[in-house]
C-alpha cells in the first residue's frame, strides 16, 4: 500500500547484513507439538509482501523473533519465527515489496522464485492474474480494505461521501490503473472527467489545491499524516472508505502458488493458525511490532517515511475500523464465499475491459481456501 509520504527522495547506500543487538538472543523455549513448523515447513518460511513496511503488515512482522537479520540491500529481515515468544523450530524471511522488487507485482515475484512459502495478493490481484500466475489465498489478516478517498472538509463541507464528490467537478487524484476508479464511475458514483491518474503518492498537490480536488489515501496512514505530519496543512481530513461504496475485496491476502497448494498442505495445517494467532496478537498488544517495522524503514532507507505515531495510529484504526476483525462474528482470518463471489461478479468484468482478462472458466471458489483456517481463532 503507497502512502502519502510514499518516496521522498532518493536512497543512500545501507550497510548489507546487521543483527539486532544482542548478536545472540537468549534461547527461547519451544512452541508446542501443534504450533512446531520444523519437518513440515521449509527450513525458512519466506513471505512477499506488497510494500515497504508498514503497520498493515503487522500479522508477518509480529512473527518476528529476537536476534533477527536486517539486509539493508535487499530490503529484507529474518530471524526465528516465533508466536508467543515461543519458537517454531523453523524461521522467517519477510520481504519488502513496491520499490525494492522494481514495482512488480508480488505474483510475479511468486512465480520467478519459487522459495517464496507466501505472497500479499490482493482478490482483484488474483483475478487479474489467473491466467498465467493463479494464486490461492490460504488467510486474509485483513478484512477490510483501508483504501480511501479523502478530501479537506473546511473546503468541502457539503461533501459527506464519494457519491458527493462526483456532483462536483473536483479532480479525484489516485494511481493510474486502479481498477476502483472504473468501478466508481461504473457505479456513477463519480463522473469519467474526474479521474486524474497523475497521483505519486505525495501531498504536494493536494495541499496547494484543496480546494479543487479529492485524492487516494489509507485509513490508516494519511488522516494522521496529513494532520500531524504534514505542516503545510496540519488538520484533519474526512474520507470514505472505497470498500464501503461496494467495492470490497480481500486486501493482501496471504496466498500461495495455486500449483504448490498440495505440497505446502502439511506446513500450512500448522502455519496459517499461526498467522491467524500473530494478527490477533500483533492488534492487541503492537508496540513491539511497530518498534521492528519503524526500525526497517530506517534501515532499509529507501526514501520511505513511517513514523512510530502513524503505526501506532494505524494499529488503532485498523480495529476500530474493522479493518482487521472477525469474518463472521468468531473468526478472523477466513475468507466469505459471498464476499469472494460478490468481488468476482464486480471485478472481473472491469479488468476485462482494460484488457486484461482472468483465466476462462475461472470460479472465484480457485481464488481461497478456508481447510488450513482455526475457526476458534478470532479478536474476544
Amino acid at each position: 500500500m503507497m502512502s502519502a509520504l510514499a518516496l521522498a527522495a532518493s536512497a543512500c547506500g545501507g550497510d548489507a547484513t546487521t543483527e539486532n543487538p544482542p548478536a545472540k538472543a537468549a534461547a527461547a523455549s519451544s512452541a508446542p507439538p501443534e504450533q512446531t513448523l520444523a519437518g513440515v515447513c521449509p527450513a525458512t518460511v519466506v513471505a512477499q509482501t506488497d510494500w515497504n513496511p508498514e503497520a498493515e503488515h503487522g500479522a508477518l512482522y509480529e512473527l518476528v523473533g529476537p536476534g533477527y537479520q536486517i539486509d539493508a540491500d535487499k530490503k529484507r529481515v529474518s530471524g526465528p519465527l516465533m508466536i508467543g515468544g515461543k519458537d517454531t523450530g523453523v524461521r522467517i524471511e519477510v520481504r519488502t515489496g513496491g520499490p525494492a522488487i522494481a514495482y512488480q507485482t508480488v505474483t510475479s515475484q511468486m512465480y520467478l522464485d519459487p522459495s517464496i512459502t507466501l505472497g500479499m495478493v490482493s482478490t482483484d490481484g488474483a483475478i487479474g492474474n489467473s491466467d498465467k500466475q493463479p494464486v490461492v489465498g490460504v488467510v486474509a489478516p485483513l478484512r477490510k480494505n483501508p483504501q480511501i478517498l479523502m478530501w479537506d472538509p473546511k473546503a468541502h463541507p457539503d461533501w459527506n461521501t464519494i457519491a458527493d464528490i462526483g456532483k462536483s467537478d473536483a479532480r479525484v487524484l489516485y494511481v493510474q490503473g486502479s481498477p476502483y476508479g472504473d468501478y466508481l464511475v461504473e457505479k456513477g458514483l463519480l463522473k469519467k472527467s474526474q479521474l486524474d491518474g497523475s497521483y505519486k503518492g505525495t501531498p504536494a498537490t493536494f495541499v496547494a489545491e484543496v480546494d479543487k480536488i479529492a485524492q487516494q489515501g489509507f485509513a490508516t496512514a494519511e488522516p494522521y499524516i496529513y494532520e500531524h505530519e504534514v505542516r503545510a496543512y496540519a488538520r484533519p481530513v474526512k474520507y470514505q472508505l472505497i470498500a464501503d461504496t461496494g467495492y470490497d475485496l480481500y486486501p493482501q491476502a496471504l496466498s500461495v502458488r495455486a500449483s504448490a497448494l498440495k505440497e505446502l498442505s502439511p506446513c500450512l495445517k500448522k502455519l496459517v493458525p499461526i498467522i491467524q494467532q500473530a494478527q490477533v496478537d500483533y492488534i492487541s498488544s503492537p508496540d513491539r511490532t511497530n518498534k521492528l517495522i519503524v526500525e526497517l524503514v530506517e534501515k532499509y532507507n529507501n526514501g520511505w517515511a513511517y513514523s512510530e505515531g502513524v503505526a501506532a495510529f494505524a494499529a488503532k484504526e485498523m480495529r476500530t475500523l474493522a479493518i482487521v476483525g472477525n469474518e463472521d462474528g468468531n473468526t478472523l482470518g477466513n475468507f466469505s464465499s459471498e464476499r469472494v463471489q460478490k468481488s468476482f461478479d464486480t471485478i472481473a468484468p472491469l479488468l476485462k475491459k482494460s484488457g486484461k482478462n482472468p483465466k476462462v472458466g475461472l470460479k472465484p471458489t480457485e481464488l481461497y481456501t478456508n481447510q488450513f483456517i482455526d475457526s476458534t481463532i478470532g479478536l474476544k
